[in-house]
């Protein structure tokens, strides 16, 4: 009888265990069907950041630009789920440095994009390591840190038909001059 309990008891915890590791990942649901889909009002292109550490003031990223994913340098792309700059990503850095040096009075915002697979945070949380990842290398380049800031849409703007093709497209980096 005591064998027989113990048994019960570790059949019991084990099957609680197989039960519970085995949930699905849920189901991003399409964005125009949601709260925060288009049209909801919500400007996800105003960014406030802090000027001075106690107040918060608005900055447009795009005003006065017809095209809201406008880069003003080639975009910076990624492989599928990785933030670390490519080797043949590396030399369109260099055109963000000249930008910059070329507009002296100007700061850029690297804007980090992820396709529509996985999470939204998950997402969110590439599209940043992604947008860090370019800073740090234009930092390393001698860019002064004061001039760039960055920004994760995560996969906001991502397309969800097509193919890996169209999909290595919402997987970049974008330079976006920052309008004061």
């Amino acid at each position: 009888m005591k064998h027989v309990s113990k048994f019960l008891g570790l059949a019991l915890a084990v099957s609680a265990l197989f039960l519970t590791a085995c949930t699905k990942k849920p189901v991003r649901p399409n964005p125009s069907t949601t709260a925060m889909g288009p049209g909801d009002g919500v400007n996800p292109e105003a960014v406030a950041l802090p000027s001075d550490g106690t107040a918060l003031q608005s900055r447009d990223l795009n005003a006065g630009t017809v095209d809201e994913n406008h880069s003003v340098v080639e975009p910076i792309y990624f492989a599928l789920d990785r933030s670390a700059v490519a080797q043949a990503e590396r030399p369109k850095l260099q055109a963000a440095v000249k930008w910059l040096q070329d507009n002296a009075g100007k700061n850029l915002v690297m804007v980090g994009h992820c396709d529509w697979r996985g999470t939204a945070e998950y997402n969110l949380g590439l599209g940043d390591r992604r947008a860090n990842a370019v800073k740090k290398y234009l930092e390393s380049l001698g860019v002064d840190a004061h001039r760039l800031e960055t920004l994760s849409k995560g996969s906001i703007d991502s397309k969800q038909t097509g193919g890996d093709a169209e999909w290595q497209k919402d997987r970049r980096v974008d330079f976006v001059e920052l309008k004061k």
